[in-house]
């Protein structure tokens, strides 16, 4: 199945009014009523509404995070749980279609009935995003990191209120408590959250001196968050509920840690497998050897390099490599074999080599390479064009 935030076209750091409204425009598209014998339709209907009930759940969400579709494939059952429609009739987990454009009206057309209604409006804390780097080891093993980051917090003098103890809150006396505010737009009678107390209906009567009424305040927060087995780099972590604290009772945001892996000196990743470079002899390459590598585990691996092999040949070692992050197993650790030329040999070592270049018919090609190479001038030698012929000729 797709990744969920695709399915319904949001980014992973969507909040939950976002969301929804992605959610409800889907269902609206492939509802079967809208589409009768479509099945393609209905398939799409039923994926959105899977995609909705796990994003729709703060617990549900946090699991898929943090392990795909595994991590929420026995708590999430059909469609219907977390989806606004569940009142639909078929098993479709959709409900009828006026009850979706039900409060898109409400916060503008209000009778005049209503004009007494408190209506607080809760308001969701702000995300936040931290950026941390691990090692491959600690990619491998999974690990717990702590974290310790500045964030806004409800505040603990007044527990949020925003009001001084031992007072209270009053009465807005702007919006009369309804925390809104009427006004006309041609020939409607419109309204709007009161500016005055943010549609709470209330006001402090005396500010909180240590957060001077806000009901906030900033503080330093220490979290320990889970990097799982396998974990890529450029991951995001989403860990629900430690960002920012939400105003008027509201949710708090999210923290999202972004995950970048160390260099590590020894191997290389590509997806699940890990790269790494073994340096040979030649003779151990011409005639074959067995060789022990180091796997990321610590183990090491043996393993055997056929006759013949040629520098930048690749011998797969399995279930060596990583683990795989959304799936079961290991990746497989991918050995390249480089040869390695010595810079200096000893005279005996020079021998042989010849020995075998005779052998091979290149002899009369070897040893050009080690002879100096002369430095580039502008400036003409003594020893270049005539005065060459008169040194060894005897013409001086």
């Amino acid at each position: 199945m797709a990744d969920y935030y695709d399915l319904l076209g949001v980014p992973r750091n969507a909040d939950e009014a976002e969301v929804k409204r992605a959610y409800r425009k889907l269902a609206l598209k492939y509802h079967p009523d809208r589409n009768p014998g479509d099945a393609k339709s209905e398939a799409k209907f039923k994926e959105v509404n899977q995609a909705y009930e796990v994003l729709s759940d703060s617990g549900k969400r946090r699991l898929y995070d943090q392990y795909g579709e595994a991590g929420v494939s026995q708590g999430a059952g059909g469609a219907g749980g977390g989806s606004p429609f569940s009142g639909f009739g078929g098993g479709a987990g959709a409900g009828d279609v006026g009850d979706i454009f039900g409060d898109i009206f409400e916060n503008f057309f209000q009778g005049g009935g209503q004009t007494g209604r408190r209506s607080k409006r809760t308001r969701r804390g702000h995300d936040l995003k931290y950026d941390i780097e691990v090692s491959l080891e600690e990619a491998y093993e999974g690990t717990r990191l702590p974290l310790k980051y500045e964030r806004v917090e409800s505040c603990s003098t007044c527990t949020g209120s925003g009001a001084k103890p031992g007072t209270g809150l009053k009465r807005c006396g702007t919006c009369g408590g309804s925390g809104r505010v009427q006004f006309s737009q041609g020939f409607f009678a419109m309204s709007q959250a009161c500016s005055t107390c943010g549609g709470e209906g209330q006001t402090v009567e005396t500010p909180c001196g240590s957060c001077q009424g806000s009901g906030r305040r900033r503080a330093v927060h220490k979290v320990t968050i889970r990097i799982p087995p396998g974990i890529y780099d450029g991951a995001t972590l989403r860990i629900g509920g430690e960002g920012e604290s939400g105003g008027a009772g509201g949710e708090s945001g999210d923290l999202f840690v972004h995950v970048r892996l160390k260099p590590h000196p020894k191997f290389h990743r590509e997806e699940d497998d890990l790269i790494y470079d073994a340096r040979i002899a030649y003779p151990q390459a011409a005639l074959g050897c067995k060789t022990t590598v180091p796997t990321i585990e610590g183990e090491g691996a043996r393993i055997r390099i056929p006759a013949g092999t040629s520098d930048g040949s690749a011998f797969r070692v399995k279930g060596r490599g990583m683990p795989r992050l959304k799936g079961r197993g290991h990746g497989d650790l991918i050995v390249r074999v480089r040869l390695d030329v010595p810079k200096d040999t000893t005279p005996r070592q020079r021998e042989l080599l010849e020995e075998l270049a005779k052998t091979m018919g290149v002899s009369d090609s070897i040893g050009n390479g080690s002879e100096p190479h002369p430095e580039p001038t502008d400036k003409p030698s003594d020893e270049s064009g005539p005065g060459l012929f008169k040194k060894f000729f005897g013409g001086e």
